[in-house]
């Protein structure tokens, strides 16, 4: 086939990972070669509110910040490992990309 690139981005970092090692283990038992996970920068998502809903008062802000971890990793593409990663159990929280080439 051709090479399958899977990307993966969540909001949990341990989530990310341990996915990451699962297609990681699946690659290792079939034998094909396996680049990866390669972490990206997290992404950061930062949003500034006032705590007081009227306009008057003090000045006080809360701040909110939500970041976003991503990880690539590279197999060889055949049917067999695009099986086996797609049988692996996926929390809610986590986005896939999957892409041949």
């Amino acid at each position: 086939m051709g090479i399958a690139t899977i990307k993966l981005v969540s909001t949990n970092v341990n989530s990310v990972n341990l996915i990451a090692n699962q297609i990681k283990d699946v690659a290792k038992a079939i034998n094909v070669t396996c680049k990866g996970p390669i972490p990206f920068p997290t992404k950061r998502m930062t949003h500034t509110t006032r705590k007081t809903p009227c306009g008057r008062g003090s000045h006080t802000f809360e701040k909110w910040e939500m970041r976003f971890h991503k990880r690539i990793i590279q197999i060889e593409g055949s049917e067999q490992v695009l099986r086996q990663v797609m049988r692996i159990q996926v929390p809610d929280d986590i986005q896939i990309e999957i892409s041949l080439s």
